[in-house]
Parts: structure tokens; sequence; C-alpha cells
């Protein structure tokens, strides 16, 4: 298995004194992320029930050719909480090279204050396949033809 390396590069006015993403366990398949604020904004946001806000992590990445990172809720904010992310997973391309936020939304019922240094998503690394897109005239007829949402059944 081929571990790409993920250069990081701490922006301007980050508190690198949160440290790099880490992996919590041996076994985590993401590392994660910290809100990692501008130092006027060192105080944290309320984030009210059903509003989003753009966390940034301070960082900036150079992922290789042929990888992605995804950017994913952390389960016990989703759970505890009704935190997660609109977009998940949110997808960071190769070529990408601006600062990383993470869009944060609160989809329970009460107020979230998310604070400075607070893990607030996690990051996966993944290998990419691009596709070749051609046109046809028709496609091949399966069991399921264009049966969609929910037609295989809802148990």
């Amino acid at each position: 298995m081929v571990n790409p390396v993920i250069a990081l590069k701490w922006l301007e006015g980050a508190d690198q004194a949160l440290g790099l993403p880490q992996y919590e366990t041996p076994g985590a398949a993401g590392a994660d992320l910290r809100a990692n604020f501008a130092v006027d904004q060192r105080d944290g946001v309320i984030l009210q029930p059903g509003a989003r806000v753009l966390v940034p992590t301070g960082l900036a990445l150079e992922i290789p050719q042929g990888f992605e990172v995804q950017i994913r809720p952390r389960s016990g904010l989703a759970l505890k909480h009704g935190i997660t992310l609109p977009n998940s997973p949110g997808t960071i391309d190769s070529d990408y090279r601006g600062p990383l936020g993470v869009i944060v939304q609160n989809g329970g019922d009460t107020a979230f204050e998310i604070t400075h240094s607070m893990r607030i998503a996690q990051m996966v690394v993944a290998p990419v396949v691009q596709g070749q897109f051609v046109l046809a005239d028709d496609l091949t007829d399966t069991d399921r033809g264009a049966g969609g949402f929910g037609s295989t059944g809802v148990a």
C-alpha cells in the first residue's frame, strides 16, 4: 500500500502550536482537523441552529497527483450536537493550493460554540480514478433499469 506524502504549509497568522493534523488511533482512517482562527477571532464562533460557517484550519495542502483529500464530519459532533458538513465529503483536489477551510453546519436545535483548537472534522486521503466519458446511443439493460430514489425498497 502506498502512503502518499501530503505537504502542509502554515498560513500567515495560524496558531502553529495546535500542531499538524494527526490520526488519533493506529487504525484511524481520518486525521483530525482543528479550528485555527485568526488572532482576532480566537474567542471562537457561536453557530446558531441551521446556520453554517467556514472554519479556517490555518493550513494549505499539496496533495500528490492521483490522490484527493476528503473532508468528513466527526461522528461524535454529529450525534451529540447535530454538527455536520453540508458538502460531505468535501473534496480537495491535488492541484488546489489555497487555504483549507471546513464548511460546518449546525443541524441541531441549540446554538453550538466552535472554539479555537476544537477538532471539527477529519480528512481522509484517497486515490482518484478519472473516468473517460463517451457519448452512447444506448445503455445496456439491467434488472434495475431506471429505478432510483427508493425503488429497491426502504428496509
